[in-house]
Parts: structure tokens; sequence; C-alpha cells
């Protein structure tokens, strides 16, 4: 029985217009700021996920804010965030993400798709993720189409923010994740297949320093310099990176005219730990840090920002994850490998849930975050036949 449910779900993905979708949806605009291109995005999904027999919704944004160059903190405005809940009272029941945004805003030159040969799609969001989207559904469409559908629900979430953070969706990610057998999401595998296992985590963080203004010939010493106090903050904290601790002073914005000790200035900072105790350290880096600036250079700090992405390891239920994906690739001929990775998604949120995760089982591509972003086109029926047969899999043995 088991091989022909198989051999249904594989003709039933090669039939789904994948390819379709993701052109249609890479060609709306979805910048994180972009708020109407989000709006339309949203709707459309939500038209095309209507197609799964649960209950699809758009909820708002938990509030968020950021940090203005002035030093000003104001509401940061999200889009609505996708959620769809497919039989919520069944035994086994599975979480599956991606997020609707994309790096490229509105005003960004690269918004067209061209194909660079038969099989290579260069566009904006194609493998990050429109393509993922697309495969994602058919996917659950064909699980949807089998006789074992009745054995398992899920929750769908699609974010708007996750390239920034997902400031405004990290405690929807939470809600979700809750009693949740296992989880996948959609971020793009390499362009060879390989899936990303072990990534560590990241902390951004905007430090104010108000200091005094003071005429910088007639009572400079007057002044508090707010420049040099931040550059100072830069230095100690770069001197916390360790093994396991990178630490990334990034910018630092104030100052004004030549002859003025400027008051104002905001140090950008970004810190990647890879495990909970180089949290706990770089976060005692910040604060002694901050005391020592502020008693030296006598100037008031403000910290804002935080570890939003903790670091996800591969533990024993990740584990076992990631060996039934690698058996159900090599029932399809597909050689599954992953390695370690500095980069984060909200993978790293769905672990920190206690959830086993796999975060790139979206289509193979490759160049994204940048105007040469590739999907290969070949890689969408392979890797949704890869994520319905996974599911099929959990929901036969009631579980991993």
């Amino acid at each position: 029985m088991t091989e022909t449910m198989d051999a249904a779900i594989l003709e039933r993905v090669r039939n789904e217009p994948m390819l379709a979708h993701t052109r249609a949806w890479a060609a709306i605009n979805s910048g994180t700021r972009n708020l109407a291109g989000l709006k339309t995005m949203a709707a459309t999904l939500a038209d095309a996920f209507s197609a799964l027999p649960g209950k699809v919704e758009l909820v708002e944004p938990a509030p968020a804010t950021s940090v203005a160059p002035d030093g000003h903190v104001s509401a940061l405005d999200h889009g609505r965030h996708l959620v769809v809940r497919v039989r919520p009272d069944a035994p086994v029941r599975m979480l599956f993400t991606g997020h609707m945004d994309t790096v490229y805003p509105i005003d960004h030159p690269f918004q067209q798709q061209v194909f660079l040969d038969p099989n290579t799609l260069n566009g904006p969001g194609v493998a990050d993720m429109k393509g993922g989207l697309a495969l994602l559904l058919a996917a659950l469409k064909a699980v949807e189409a089998s006789p074992l559908a009745s054995r398992i629900g899920y929750d769908v979430m699609i974010n708007s923010d996750e390239e920034t953070g997902s400031f405004s969706s990290s405690a929807l990610i939470a809600d979700l994740a809750r009693d949740k057998v296992a989880a996948l999401t959609y971020e793009p595998a390499l362009a060879d297949g390989t899936l990303a296992g072990a990534r560590g985590g990241t902390g951004n963080f905007s430090l104010v320093v108000h200091g005094r203004s003071a005429h910088a010939g007639r009572n400079p010493d007057d002044g508090r310099n707010a420049i040099v106090a931040a550059s100072d903050l830069a230095v100690r904290l770069f001197a916390a990176k360790e093994e396991g601790l990178a630490v990334n002073p990034a910018r630092i914005e104030g100052g004004g005219p030549n002859n003025v000790v400027p008051d104002l200035a905001i140090l950008r900072i970004n810190f990647r730990p890879s495990s909970p105790e180089a949290i706990a350290r770089a976060q005692a880096a910040i604060d002694d840090a901050i005391a020592a600036v502020a008693t030296a250079r006598d100037v008031r700090i403000e910290a804002h920002g935080s570890f939003n992405r903790p670091p996800k390891p591969i533990d024993a239920g990740a584990g076992k994850l990631f060996d039934l994906v690698k058996q159900v690739g090599a029932g399809l001929g597909l050689a599954i490998g992953w390695k370690a990775t500095g980069g984060v998604c909200d993978g790293n949120n769905i672990a920190a849930a206690g959830v086993p995760v796999v975060d790139t089982m979206g289509a193979r591509g490759g160049a994204i975050h940048s105007a040469d972003e590739f999907l290969l086109v070949d890689s969408l029926p392979e890797r949704a036949a890869l994520s319905a047969l996974t599911i099929m899999r959990i929901a036969e043995k009631g579980g991993l």
C-alpha cells in the first residue's frame, strides 16, 4: 500500500503548478518594508492556501520598535502573518513555516525574472522563498489527497518579517510550535541540495549614547563626545569576540558640524553566539561595557535590542528528523546531506521551543539576497515530493 500511495503522491506533485505559482508570487514585490506589497502577497497566499481543508486567517503583527538615527524610538509597522490550521484536534500535529517577505524593497533595481537556461530562473525571491512556498503548498495538497491525511494535523505559518528578524512574529511562532512533533521550514537548500544543520544564534543591538554638546574650539572640555563614547563601546565589545562568539560593530551614526562636540551617537552591533553560554557571555560584555563607558566618558547609554534568534543545535530529536528526511530522500534517489551554518532563520526559534526542525526544505537555488538569486526549476517537484513523503512517514508512524 505504501508504494501505491507514494506513487500517487509523486504523480500529484508533478501535476501541481509550482513554477507558475513561484513566478506569479515573485512578480509581487513583498520587501519587508513594502506594506502594500505584503498586503497583496498575503491575500494572494491566503487564496492559494485556502485549497487546504483548514481555517485560513491573517494575524495582526505584534508590536515592534525601531531606533532612528536621531535616537528616537518608534513603532515599526509590519504586514499581517498568514496562519492555516488543519485538523487542530489530531493526535499528531506538525508545523510548517515560511516567509512572504523578501530583502528587495520596492525601489530596488532587481524586480524582473529571466531564465538563464531552461532550468535556472533568476528573479527576486524565486528561491528565498516564493519557490519554497509553492512546493510547500503542492506537498500539502498531495498529503490531503492521500488516505492517511486524517492521521495528521498541522499549522502553516507564513510571516511577513523573517528577513528582518521576525520581531513581530516570534511570539506567534512559539505559540504555534507548542505540542508539535516536528516542523519543516522552507528556506532554500543549497544548489547541490545540501541542507542547513546546526545554526548559531544572533543578537542585534542599538546602543544610544547621550553626551553633551559644546563648542569644539571655545569650550570643548565642557562637552561629552558621544562619537568617542560610541567608539569606545565598539572597541570594548569587539574585544569580547571569542571562539563561538562573533562580534560585528556595524555602524556608528550621529555627530554633526566639525565645530560642535556631538551629543548623540548610536552604535549598531551584531553578535553571533553559538550556544546559550555564549549568549550569557555576550550579554555580560554588553552590560559591563555600557557601565564602564558611561562612567569613563560621563555619558548616558540606552540599550535597545535582544538576542532574537537562539542557537539551533542538532539534538536527538532533530537528528531523528534529519535521518528521516535522509531516508525518504534516498528512496527518491536523492543524497541528502547537511552542514552547520552561521546563518539564522525561523528554524532557530522553532528549535528554541523544543520542536525538532529541518529548516531548509525549500527549493534548490543560490545567490540569495543578491541580484543573482536563482532557482533550479527541477527542484520544485523534487523537494515537494521529499516533503510530502516525509510528512506521510510521520503520519504512518504517529510521530518521529
